[in-house]
């Protein structure tokens, strides 16, 4: 199921836990997700963090305390995420929230395997 947003997945509930600091996340499709402020952060899709291009992705440690002071909705296709680092830039899709819900064991171990290789901590 394809909208003229190429949104393959739609939210029917979206929640800030804020003393968990994670956003729950349940699907039309019955899935559900809980994904912790800190993969957000270190994972946002924006250019400050992914770059313009391919090999541009920026690792930033620090991060293990981020919460989300709010999220904003775009169109009727994502939302952003405000970060209490002040980070807000990142333009989450309902395809990319979906994407990281499934693959955030993936994306975890491969930040912390970059953190390791650059030397870096999850502590600010």
């Amino acid at each position: 199921m394809t909208d003229t947003y190429g949104t393959k997945h739609k939210p029917t509930e979206i929640r800030v836990n804020q003393e968990a600091k994670t956003l729950e996340v349940d699907f039309d499709n019955g899935k559900s997700f809980c994904l912790t402020a800190e993969l957000l952060r270190v994972e946002s899709p924006s250019a400050e963090i992914q770059g313009h291009g391919p090999g541009q992705k920026t690792i930033i440690g620090g991060r293990r305390h981020v919460g989300i002071m709010g999220v904003e909705p775009v169109g009727n296709y994502a939302i952003k995420i405000n970060f209490d680092d002040l980070h807000d830039t990142g333009i989450f899709s309902w395809d990319t929230l979906y994407d990281y819900g499934q693959r955030q064991d993936e994306l975890w171990q491969n930040y912390l395997d970059a953190l390791a290789e650059k030397e870096m901590s999850r502590d600010p």
